[in-house]
């Protein structure tokens, strides 16, 4: 679309029309927002089967109102996940419909349309205190790591560096499969990596030892075969053996191939995102303060980082007991 081309026309009769397709709109509203690659891909993906949707019924998405949007809901609650082999979840849909309001924002402030039609409708219920996420136990997290460690192989060293990114620092798998080399770095002693987060927010993370060894020794296998010293290794900081991304459905399979060899019995329902959630549960059992795991894995709002914590409703944490224990530590000694 170039710069000349309006991004808006209109009908006889004032209804807007686009000078190519609704895609025009698409990604002019993903060029304006500071996302990560992972992001604009989501969004155009439920954008685009939203006007696939629109196209099968004859609808124009610019003359859309709640009711279809409602109808659309229904229809994303009965289909079934490929993956799963199940419907998707109410949290699924309601991101679907999340991304569709923040597309139909974009064309209000266009006068593209009078209102959004997302607005009024009728959005799944999604509880802040749940996540549909299976879990991973420390103990399960380390059979984990030691089942990528005994692997050998062109790519053991490159699943042994992506389950550390994982499982130390928490990562999203949009933000480790879409780190460059050159986001690596050192600052204040610290091994640390920089990447664009949701929202398209920049962060930085502490490698661990243990991370920062695997990575290490994953650059210095592919610097070797590759016939050059690691600094002068370019691209993605993890590699298909073609040299190309790696990408996050291959980071899916590696994971549950890897739980099933270490024999943990959710291997075929756990995901990348397991091994986030058992960051979050980890550090808080660990006494991490919760605003430090929420900075830590780039959540706006602390509940997010709750809903992650598996053990939160653990009795052993409750503050009653240090509430006790305080008062009894104040109580003058009996003589």
């Amino acid at each position: 679309m170039s710069r000349s081309t309006p991004l808006v026309r209109r009908r006889p009769g004032g209804l807007p029309t686009l000078p190519g397709a609704p895609l025009d709109f698409t990604e002019a509203w993903l060029v304006n927002r500071r996302l990560s690659e992972h992001t604009r891909d989501a969004y155009r993906r439920d954008i685009t089967g939203w006007l696939s949707w629109c196209a099968e019924r004859e609808l124009d998405p610019l003359a859309a109102n709640f009711l279809d949007v409602n109808e659309y809901a229904r229809t994303l609650e009965a289909r079934v996940d490929p993956r799963s082999g199940r419907p998707l979840t109410p949290a699924t849909v309601a991101r679907k419909l999340s991304a569709l309001s923040s597309w139909y924002d974009f064309l209000v402030k266009l006068r593209a349309v009078d209102a959004n039609p997302v607005s009024g409708a009728d959005r799944p219920r999604v509880s802040r205190d749940h996540s549909e996420t299976v879990g991973l136990t420390p103990q399960e997290v380390d059979a984990l790591l030691a089942a990528a460690e005994v692997e050998t192989g062109p790519t053991a060293a490159r699943n042994r560096a992506a389950l550390a990114l994982l499982a130390d620092l928490g990562l999203r798998v949009g933000e480790m499969v879409s780190l460059n080399l050159t986001d690596l770095g050192y600052e204040r002693g610290h091994r640390s990596v920089r990447f664009v987060g949701k929202g398209g927010r920049s962060r930085r993370r502490a490698l661990t030892p243990g991370t920062a060894y695997a990575v290490d020794a994953y650059l210095a296998e592919r610097a070797a075969a590759a016939g050059v010293p690691v600094h002068e290794l370019t691209g993605p900081l993890l590699v298909t053996a073609s040299g190309g991304r790696l990408d996050r459905h291959a980071v899916f399979r590696l994971v549950r191939r890897l739980a099933q060899q270490a024999g943990i019995p959710a291997w075929a329902k756990l995901s990348p995102h397991s091994l986030r959630h058992a960051f979050a549960t980890t550090a808080r059992a660990e006494g991490v303060p919760l605003e430090d795991v929420q900075d830590a894995m780039g959540h706006a709002d602390p509940r997010t980082t709750r809903r992650y914590d598996r053990d939160r409703h653990n009795l052993d944490r409750d503050p009653a007991y240090a509430i006790w224990a305080a008062r009894s530590r104040r109580a003058p000694a009996s003589s």
